[in-house]
């Protein structure tokens, strides 16, 4: 196992659009740290002690400001958002307007276009060394979507080894929200080979199936007799195998499942037999979008070692895609005087 340690804070000490980047850790009383930048309001790393006690670094990234600048995949850890996932054709219509937005997947926006939340400097507050509080406002028009929008996104790491995340966003414009974190887990440890070996339990009965530009056809389907069936525990990998036409659109698991698991219930988890290592995500969101790493790219991540096809799993807790254009969709829909707020918790433990 590779020798894990946070990235140093130096590297983080850079300008861009006129804002300051910075490094900010966090510790546990167990032992747990994590990372974090200003640079997209994202989770850098996640030391969590394995089997053998040693800290292994279970979230894929870089080592630099300059890392996460250069990197082809732009998502690593990050904060997403206005919209995170697709809108298809990058078109939807509030209140009677169409809003036009940039087609950066395809046809498709994805995660709010390339000048998204992933790609701002945020403003910070450290409490106690515990929590760290992002703070960002969108202005009205930011990437075409309306109403000016102030968002602030909080990560505080417990000493039960949990990162909790909180959302919150206010408009003064009815607009459209949908906010998720974006962390790539290996809970291998980052760089140490794929994810496929990883058993994952899904507790939904039931899916968005997409279609070949990877957008909800607008049906909701049972994992039942499929490979999205992981209400047993499975590898990822007896999943992945199967020749099934919903696998070849996404080149791998890259789908919404219906979340109706209270905050208080795992709306998902993962766990490595190689470390020991176990995730549990909660979250208050109806969707939990699984993404298996389809399309990484080769990057050097923190370990020198290069990120490759399926070097990392995402479980995006969110509302479902293209949710502008599906009525019968949870809205997503903001008003002004109202808060949008949503809570995603990360749990990790040891598993014999």
């Amino acid at each position: 196992m590779a020798n894990y340690r946070l990235p140093d804070p130096k590297n983080f000490e850079h300008t861009i659009d006129g804002k300051n980047t910075h490094l900010i850790t966090l510790t546990n009383r167990r032992g747990m740290q994590i990372a974090l930048t200003d640079y997209g309001a994202r989770l850098v790393s996640a030391l969590v002690p394995d089997k053998q006690g040693d800290l292994t670094d279970v979230v894929l990234g870089f080592d630099s400001i300059h890392g996460y600048l250069n990197a082809q995949e732009k998502y690593h850890g990050t904060s997403v958002g206005r919209f995170c996932n697709r809108i298809a054709n990058g078109r939807f219509t509030l209140d009677g307007q169409q809003y036009t937005l940039e087609q950066n997947n395809g046809e498709n926006c994805l995660h709010g276009g390339s000048g998204g939340f992933h790609n701002r400097v945020w403003d910070r507050q450290v409490s106690f060394n515990k929590k760290v509080d992002f703070y960002y406002v969108s202005s009205d028009g930011e990437e075409g979507f309306p109403g000016e929008l102030k968002t602030n996104i909080s990560y505080e790491l417990t000493n039960d080894n949990e990162i909790i995340i909180q959302f919150r966003a206010k408009t003064d414009k009815t607009t459209i929200i949908n906010l998720t974190n974006h962390a790539y887990f290996n809970l291998n440890g980052e760089g140490n080979g794929d994810i496929l070996n990883h058993i994952l339990h899904i507790p939904a009965v039931e899916f968005l199936p997409i279609n070949a530009k990877q957008i909800p056809i607008g049906d909701v389907l049972p994992v039942q007799s499929t490979p999205f069936d992981f209400t047993t525990p499975k590898k990822i990998v007896e999943g992945i195998g199967h020749e099934d036409e919903q696998l070849k659109y996404a080149n791998g698991f890259d789908h919404t499942f219906v979340n109706t698991q209270p905050l208080s219930q795992p709306a998902a988890s993962a766990f490595s037999e190689q470390s020991g290592i176990k995730l549990d995500v909660f979250t208050s969101e109806p969707g939990i979008h699984l993404y298996t790493g389809n399309f990484l790219t080769n990057d050097q991540g923190k370990g020198g070692q290069h990120y490759l096809r399926h070097g990392g799993f995402c479980l995006e807790t969110q509302h479902y895609p293209d949710s502008p254009n599906h009525a019968d969709f949870p809205s997503v829909v903001l008003h002004p005087g109202e808060v949008f707020e949503s809570q995603t918790i990360y749990t990790f433990s040891l598993m014999k």
